[in-house]
């Protein structure tokens, strides 16, 4: 057991790095200028008088979709168990045969273009957002050789690019639609540093082409693709096979509706139980000893999720969804509509999804354990007087500083893709330097849904691990006042939705 504790095991967490290893939501998205300036120029060069008709239509086939999608679960699923084969021959009226099985939408030029105009910088803001999660969990985690299933235009790649810059050399794709995959390269044709990249048509054909020694990737992502398969055994099936491709981590991305949110939620209970009857196999046939089974068998999840057993939310009227910012390009500014009102200078993605990593979870040390906390009545208490002491200089400064503005944003309205920002861009190796992680552990929940502020109180809704091994959760309404823990509140204060928050199995304070 001593091999599955982590060398971050001994970190002992203060009040003022907490913060930090828990900060995980990202503020106001802005779409990368080199990103932009490529979909500038690629619709530039399709010079379409009827992109906004377009663009409603697509928006139309993606409500389309769904509502087909819930209609045919709700007609399939009483019959799935007494006749499978009847359910799925009434199914196939809904769907379309493709290259990834059966899906809802096929993606022409006209759908391609729109998609570029309108969704692609949403569906990168949301795996970016996704992929630097991973990052900052994985902190020793660099990918080199990458599987993108359904790339599309290959907003999963320019998240990619963007989190580990210097990272990927091979990159594989599979994407059915043939105009999919010609505007995914138009607009990556001006990038420099460029990995290997071979497109495929199928897993079938990854499959046929590479040999079973090359099969295997590093990271494996797919992203607003499973929810376009109506029948859950295809889904399934496609899962399972993007598993076996995966060496270490696996990263599904869907919409944050309840439907997306329901397919993370199937998917993430069919690979934990996979992975589980596997290690249980493994055990009973005694092959190896148990510390090698312990070791390259097994998977865990690394995001949202801080346990790996039964979702607390399956059988709520909730569901567990995440939301991205994101400033709105000049594209989307021109080719959307809004319902009457103007059209706002940003857009909220919702979007759920799930992280799987291989091997058995870490034993880390919880972030509160042992940890000592004062209540507000005994930090006045030791207040010194010359801290109430106001000088009288720094008094007359403040006053004539207080009228100032310090900081005025700029007007979304106004916002010029091209000309706001330039092309100083520094590597992410640089900028996102985290000096504190939060480790792997059961002893960092998650904050689910906006954390409201009531006075000297804030509600939160946690999922949280309910054991030392993570293996049981449980979705808890937490409220954390300033009397008896000033600490925990001001960090609670300034969470946000999808931020980490610290547990402890022996946490005290002064007074105890």
């Amino acid at each position: 057991m001593a091999s599955l504790i982590s060398e971050t095991s001994q970190k002992i967490f203060t009040p003022e790095t907490l913060r930090a290893a828990a900060k995980q939501s990202e503020r106001c998205l802005v779409v990368p200028v080199r990103l932009r300036r490529a979909i500038k120029k690629y619709l530039r060069e399709q010079e379409d008088p009827y992109m906004r008709r377009k663009v409603l239509r697509l928006s139309q086939s993606f409500s389309n979709i769904k509502d087909v999608n819930l209609q045919l679960v709700a007609e399939t699923s009483k019959e799935l168990v007494a006749d499978p084969l009847k359910s799925m021959e009434q199914s196939q009226r809904w769907k379309i045969k493709s290259a990834y099985g059966d899906i809802g939408l096929t993606y022409r030029d006209d759908e391609t273009v729109a998609y570029v105009a309108s969704r692609m910088p949403a569906v990168y803001s949301a795996c970016y957002r996704v992929l630097s999660e991973v990052r900052r969990r994985l902190p020793g985690f660099s990918p080199t050789k990458v599987l993108d299933f359904g790339a599309g235009t290959g907003s999963g790649f320019w998240a990619m690019r963007e989190v580990w810059p210097k990272s990927v050399e091979k990159l594989n794709i599979v994407e059915p639609s043939q105009s999919m995959q010609r505007a995914g390269r138009s607009l990556v044709q001006d990038l420099k540093n460029l990995p290997l990249i071979h497109g495929y048509t199928s897993l079938q054909a990854l499959t046929k082409e590479v040999r079973k020694s090359e099969r295997q990737h590093d990271l494996v992502i797919a992203s607003y693709v499973i929810g376009e398969i109506p029948s859950l055994k295809d889904r399934i099936t496609i899962v399972r096979q993007l598993w076996n491709l995966t060496q270490d981590v696996l990263v599904l991305v869907e919409p944050g509706t309840p439907h997306g949110s329901n397919i993370i939620s199937q998917m993430r209970s069919h690979i934990l139980w996979m992975e589980k009857r596997k290690f249980r196999k493994a055990k009973v046939n005694k092959e190896d000893s148990k510390d090698l089974i312990d070791l390259r068998s097994g998977a865990f999840i690394v995001a949202p999720c801080p346990h790996d057993g039964h979702c607390p939310l399956e059988k709520s009227s909730k569901y567990c969804h995440f939301v991205q910012r994101l400033q709105r390009t000049t594209s989307q500014r021109a080719y959307k509509r809004s319902k009457g009102d103007p059209l706002r200078g940003f857009e909220d993605e919702k979007f759920s999804f799930i992280a799987f990593r291989r091997g058995q979870r870490p034993r880390d040390r919880w972030p509160l354990d042992g940890m000592k906390f004062e209540t507000l009545k005994e930090q006045r208490a030791k207040r010194n007087p010359e801290d109430f002491e106001i000088e009288y200089e720094d008094l007359v400064d403040a006053e004539e500083t207080s009228d100032m503005i310090p900081y005025e944003e700029e007007d979304p309205s106004a916002y010029d893709s091209d000309v706001m920002e330039t092309d100083n861009i520094i590597d992410n190796d640089e900028e996102q330097e985290e000096t504190v992680n939060a480790n792997l552990g059961g002893g960092w929940g998650r904050i689910v849904f906006p954390p409201v502020r009531r006075g000297r109180q804030v509600h939160m809704n946690i999922c949280r691990s309910t054991n030392p091994d993570a293996s049981e959760g449980s979705f808890d309404h937490e409220v954390i006042t300033q009397t008896k823990n000033p600490t925990l509140h001001l960090q609670a204060r300034k969470s946000f939705w999808g931020d980490l928050w610290p547990s402890g199995r022996n946490v005290t304070t002064a007074a105890s």
